[in-house]
């Protein structure tokens, strides 16, 4: 009797733990599905295989696993040197890209990374010293995640996340323009602190050549199918963006002479900048104090720097004019879309102005205000435009672009709108109405828009409205103009208006 109930027992558990199997398959699939929608920070992938089979896992976890990281994996950017030896970062390190493959897709995104710029010995050695990945490659990972407009998830960037994604790493400090020589002799890897004191003897060591890794690029993607694209974008934010500027018919008329078919379009974050109004160092170039005029000019120089055509003959002889959006935009044949916030962080911090910093005066609030009205102005004539009241700096590789709108008009959507205007005069068709993609806030004054980023207190990390961070810098704002109620006012109305 004993022995039957045992051998009973032991059926039932069985049939228990295949139940249990089943439901745990189920969860799995689920799980799946969760983690392919959720972004993660860039991580290599052989780390996290060879982390996850390290440790003891029954098979059903194992098998999860790996299901979960070939999803993850199909998200990810894999790094590509480039086939060109003589084609480098500053150190002579080898330059390349970030890859994701959508296969069967026609259009490609080309996103150029930012990071201002070096222009003489002592800048760049404190570049090197500092910031050494934006100088050589030899710390790079092996896999970057894209997010906003580089994202593979459709929640996230509804219209691009379905083609291939290429992300260029800026290494040159060139502004994307340079087709510098490379240094002789030129060390392949950085090792350490104390090797960067060895091999530094003049400026002229480094190879500026941002404007050809981009040529470089785009030879490397004949073979995974560039020639056949449909639409190529070459994007870019800040420094990346000016690159853009200053490559986009370069590009154009590359994959032309390829005989690819393709629209060459540019997008341009944060890139559109004004001349400074600072006094200008009399020690400049000895001191790293620079105006960016003056760091263009020399740079110029130093990097053998190329601006485009018809720009470099209406400025012959000032050709750094053509680093600025508003001078070299006329010139350009290829289609463009300009995403600028009218108060830049970084156009302020140029005239040493740090919202949510010590102190400011009642001038250079003068100077804050006056900025949004000559960067509207300079926007006057651009076609496909995006330029929210805030203060802030990069959008379009934040996962929280979605979030922000004018006129009602979120800016995945203004870019969705632009893309079909283009595909419709391409066609001989007539573009949609009711699709804007020319949108400027009209609101005065920084922060003006209810839908702009959050500002934070750089002391104590809290998010302070204008008004709060005005009282913090020392600021009267009733003395400035602006009235706590009528800004209340004015918000709500434009909520209402849609921006």
């Amino acid at each position: 009797m004993t022995f039957f109930l045992l051998l009973g027992g032991i059926w039932a558990q069985n049939n228990r733990n295949a139940k249990v199997s089943g439901k745990s398959a189920k969860r799995g699939g689920g799980a799946q599905a969760s983690d392919a929608g959720h972004s993660t920070p860039a991580t290599d992938s052989s780390q996290r295989s060879s982390r996850s089979s390290g440790r003891p896992a029954d098979s059903r976890q194992d098998s999860a696993a790996g299901t979960r990281a070939a999803v993850q994996q199909t998200d990810e950017m894999r790094l590509q040197f480039l086939r060109s030896a003589q084609v480098t970062c500053n150190d002579g390190s080898a330059a390349g890209f970030y890859l994701k493959e959508f296969r069967g897709s026609r259009r490609w995104l080309l996103f150029l990374e930012g990071g201002w710029c070096c222009y003489s010995k002592e800048t760049c050695d404190s570049r090197y010293q500092n910031t050494p990945r934006l100088m050589s490659s030899s710390g790079w990972p092996q896999t970057k995640r894209g997010t906003g407009l580089l994202s593979s998830q459709a929640e996230e960037n509804p219209h691009w996340h379905n083609t291939n994604l290429v992300f260029i790493p800026y290494c040159s400090s060139d502004v994307w323009s340079g087709t510098g020589p490379t240094p002789t002799p030129a060390p392949r890897t950085r090792q350490g602190k104390d090797k960067v004191k060895e091999r530094n003897t003049n400026a002229t060591e480094y190879s500026f050549m941002g404007s050809l890794i981009i040529r470089e690029v785009i030879k490397d993607l004949i073979p995974k199918g560039i020639k056949q694209a449909k639409v190529v974008m070459l994007a870019g934010t800040s420094a990346g963006a000016t690159g853009v500027l200053l490559n986009i018919e370069r590009v154009a008329s590359q994959l032309e002479q390829l005989g690819t078919e393709a629209q060459v379009r540019g997008l341009v974050d944060s890139g559109w900048f004004l001349e400074s109004k600072q006094q200008r160092s009399p020690n400049c170039p000895e001191t790293v104090s620079c105006t960016p005029e003056d760091a263009i000019k020399i740079g110029l120089r130093l990097w053998n720097g190329v601006v485009p055509d018809r720009c470099r003959q209406l400025y012959r002889g000032e050709e750094w004019q053509c680093f600025f959006g508003h001078r070299l935009y006329s010139t350009l044949t290829s289609p463009l879309f300009i995403v600028q916030w009218l108060f830049d962080e970084e156009q302020l911090r140029v005239e040493n102005i740090y919202m949510g910093g010590q102190s400011l005066s009642e001038e250079q609030w003068q100077y804050i205000q006056n900025l949004g009205l000559e960067i509207k102005n300079s926007l006057r004539d651009v076609t496909a435009v995006f330029a929210a009241s805030c203060l802030s700096h990069t959008v379009i590789t934040k996962s929280t672009w979605l979030s922000f709108q004018v006129k009602g008009t979120s800016l995945p959507r203004a870019l969705h709108c632009w893309d079909r205007s283009l595909e419709a005069i391409r066609n001989n068709r007539t573009p949609a109405k009711g699709c804007p993609f020319h949108l400027v806030d009209t609101c005065q004054w920084p922060q003006c828009n209810p839908t702009c980023p959050a500002l934070v207190d750089q002391a104590t990390q809290q998010q302070l409205t204008l008004l709060q961070m005005l009282v913090a810098m020392g600021l009267d704002p009733q003395k400035l103009g602006l009235d706590p109620e009528g800004e209340a006012d004015s918000l709500a109305s434009m909520v209402r208006n849609g921006g």
